[in-house]
């Protein structure tokens, strides 16, 4: 076994004994770590406390100060803000929140922020209700309080999280302290797929383990295995790192359950990294199915309640926007038949939902030509008519799908639609490209929000694109959807790439 103090040691020059006294300083953990990453976890807490209180105190000022030309007594307006930041903040440190693994992991906040707010003002209005106080409080205070705070803790967080992300770093007392064991070749691989800098770790250690190689005797094997990890150990007893990362193929199981057995034994968080060949897929975690446990690595397609859901709010806005848009829709019909001759609608198949196939509706923004083979559109085609430019550049040509979505063949968001020689083309060169028919195909989706649209000129656009969409398949919600639709119309994204 070879182990390795620095994981590029090769760099390091020869120190003298100050030296490598500043270095053993720098491996070995510091007193004050555990203090520090406590300290910033309570200072996100405090964060999201105060921006609660805040807003609470600012609306309650604000408005006697316009209503009454006065000044508040503060009393009230600071207990209802502690009410409610306690009401928020205890939920979240209970679950760990704070915690800057949490930060570092890009985790999505909005959603769990949104629905906290919410919950915190059911159990505030509640109560008032039963305590008979409701009256006692401002009625536009408690709206405008309610509508301003939601922004005020999104800001807080997006402040705290960026901040935890610059301060955390390999060099700083606050990253977590990893020791890694395994194969040469497999902590090779870890060095070139992951840069400790953006993760936001120090690894301290590197124990490599002899291979497995030809020839019959085990039980030699078995002793070089024991002899290595029992000096792997007594290192990680030295160093005590916070964690340690185990690379061992998982079909090398024998190894992998010594690497268990062994570690097990000592201080420190013990993980298991998946193959490479599971490296590819993104949220892998353990699930159960009755008493059967697994390797999930991929949401199953939405559970009833959730389609329910999405079909809800499918309809309800696919009918209101039908109803608001009608005369919209009718001048650009005209528009078309005016500026070209040809139907003003366009129907193509598409594969929906476990690849059935349907008829996808837009506005026409070509000349009419139906003999014509499939060519996809690209940037200056001859055959855009001048009204079709304008239409495709401003997303309005994809109106007519709200039809699709009331029908039932599409949602308003979802991965798009591709043309059938598309998906033919593309899901035999690129891995879990038909897993995007999972889901009803969307108006718009998350790709397209980020300005993956328009021309796929070679494989990796379209890669780009698929990883957005099964994006959106495992992190689906609501609140995803209704971030989406604002996206399509308000972000400047939405529209790079349209022609």
């Amino acid at each position: 076994m070879r182990h390795e103090r620095f994981p590029q040691s090769d760099r390091v020059p020869r120190l003298g004994s100050a030296g490598r006294r500043a270095v053993w300083n720098a491996l070995l953990p510091r007193r004050g770590r555990a203090f520090l990453r406590l300290a910033i976890a309570g200072g996100a807490a405090l964060a999201d406390l105060a921006a609660v209180v805040l807003v609470g105190v600012a609306v309650d000022l604000a408005y006697h100060g316009v209503a009454y030309d006065t000044r508040p007594s503060l009393g009230p307006a600071l207990q209802v803000g502690l009410f409610l930041g306690l009401l928020v903040v205890t939920p979240n440190v209970a679950r760990g929140e704070y915690g800057i693994e949490n930060a570092l992991s890009g985790a999505p906040h909005l959603r769990r922020t949104a629905s906290l707010w919410l919950a915190a003002w059911t159990v505030a209005l509640l109560l008032g209700f039963l305590t008979k106080t409701t009256g006692d409080f401002s009625r536009v205070v408690a709206v405008a309080t309610f509508l301003a705070g939601l922004p005020a803790l999104l800001a807080s967080r997006h402040l705290t999280v960026t901040l935890v992300r610059r301060l955390t770093t390999p060099r700083s007392d606050s990253a977590r302290r990893i020791h890694l064991i395994g194969y040469e070749a497999d902590v090779a691989h870890f060095y070139a797929s992951h840069d400790a800098a953006i993760l936001g770790l120090r690894v301290i250690g590197v124990s490599t383990l002899r291979a497995p190689g030809p020839g019959p005797d085990e039980a030699a094997r078995r002793a070089a295995l024991a002899e290595d990890l029992d000096l792997a150990v007594s290192v990680v007893r030295f160093l005590r790192p916070d964690d340690v990362f185990v690379l061992v193929p998982w079909a090398e199981a024998d190894d992998l359950e010594a690497c268990i057995d062994a570690f097990l034994r000592v201080p420190a968080a013990l993980h298991l990294r998946p193959g490479r060949v599971m490296d590819r897929l993104g949220d892998i975690r353990i699930g159960r199915v009755g008493r059967l446990t697994g390797i999930a690595v991929g949401r199953a397609p939405l559970a009833p309640l959730e389609v329910a859901a999405k079909r809800v709010f499918d309809v309800v806005l696919a009918s209101a926007a039908l109803v608001a848009l009608s005369p919209v829709l009718v001048l650009i019909a005209i528009l078309i038949r005016l500026d070209s001759p040809g139907a003003c609608l366009f129907r193509q198949k598409r594969h929906g939902f476990n690849q059935e196939a349907f008829s996808v509706l837009k506005f026409r923004s070509m000349r009419a030509a139906p003999d014509q083979a499939f060519r996809q559109a690209t940037r200056g085609d001859d055959r855009i008519t001048r009204i079709g430019r304008f239409l495709r550049r401003t997303n309005l040509d994809e109106l007519p799908q709200l039809l699709n979505v009331i029908r039932g063949d599409m949602s308003l968001v979802g991965p798009r639609p591709h043309a059938l020689a598309h998906d033919r083309s593309f899901e035999r060169r690129i891995a879990l490209y038909a897993r995007r028919h999972n889901v009803r195909p969307g108006i718009t989706g998350w790709a397209q929000v980020n300005g993956l649209r328009g021309e796929t000129l070679t494989d990796a656009d379209m890669r780009r694109r698929v990883e957005h969409d099964l994006h959106y398949i495992d992190n689906w919600s609501l609140w995803l959807d209704l971030k989406i639709l604002v996206m399509t119309v308000a972000a400047r994204s939405a529209f790079r790439n349209a022609y």
